[in-house]
């Protein structure tokens, strides 16, 4: 591959990537309800793009429909006790594979992920701040910005080139380096302990599991992006996929081990 080819994307990538980050970082600066309505926007997009995915041929209506019960439930559900949150998040799951003539399963499987990243989302920014929301958000962008311009720069051997050819071990391991440093970090401004940065890098690996799940998806379906909505990045499932992986993991482990470390 040639230089020019290399970095033939990076111009497209840059600026929607900037747009993303300013309306992203408006979001989680103003939070509540405008963070609220983001997220919910961007889950229902993402199961809009999901059911196009996985039946593309079903009529379009359905594809409103389950983009808008999604986006509906995450969002009704940051506001209800979580004991009726729960079922709400895994309703759209069950319509939809009820509505599904084919890939009921990985239908199911990513609408789960999407609302439970999208609801997790939301429950750090509304219980822990500002701060801990962009640790998530540094940790999973490092994670992929490091991770492309090392693939790129140093390249080597590949971590799964029959579902993401692209993807390089260098970038990889590049990415567990750039989440250590944030963590790092976030460790010395916030006085949590230097166990930070451990869950720092294990927050970025649930960033690349959930980005090789979604590529091994699509590889599936025979699709190379999940819709065109951002130029250079192809849909917001491409775009998110690595959170999808952090906040379900985040959410998860949070109930274990006490988050931030040190400090529950």
């Amino acid at each position: 591959m040639s230089d020019t080819e290399k970095w033939s994307d990076l111009t497209a990538r840059v600026a929607s990537a900037l747009a993303m980050v300013v309306v992203g970082a408006a979001g989680i600066w103003f939070g509540g309800h405008v963070f609220h309505v983001l997220v919910a926007l961007i889950c229902g997009l993402m199961v809009w793009e999901l059911v196009g995915i996985v039946r593309p041929t079903q009529e379009r209506r359905l594809q409103v429909v389950l983009g808008v019960l999604a986006g509906s439930a995450v969002f009704a559900a940051v506001y209800l006790p979580v004991g009726f949150a729960l079922p709400l998040l895994l309703a759209p799951a069950l319509v939809g594979f009820g509505q599904l003539e084919r890939n009921r399963t990985v239908y199911m499987i990513f609408t789960v992920m999407i609302l439970l990243s999208g609801f997790g989302m939301m429950q750090v920014r509304d219980d822990m701040g500002v701060g801990w929301m962009l640790w998530l958000v540094m940790v999973v962008i490092v994670t992929d910005v490091v991770g492309y311009f090392a693939g790129r720069a140093f390249g080597g051997p590949k971590f799964w080139p029959a579902v993401s050819p692209k993807k390089t071990w260098s970038g990889t391991a590049a990415g567990w380096v750039g989440a250590g440093l944030v963590g790092l970090i976030f460790s010395i401004n916030t006085g949590v302990g230097l166990q930070l940065i451990g869950v720092s890098i294990a927050i970025s690996m649930a960033s690349q599991m959930g980005d090789i799940a979604e590529s091994a998806m699509k590889r599936k379906m025979g699709v190379k992006d999940s819709s065109n909505l951002i130029p250079g990045h192809g849909g917001l499932m491409d775009r998110f996929d690595g959170m999808l992986g952090a906040s379900v993991f985040l959410l998860i482990i949070g109930q274990f081990i006490g988050f931030p470390p040190g400090m529950g």
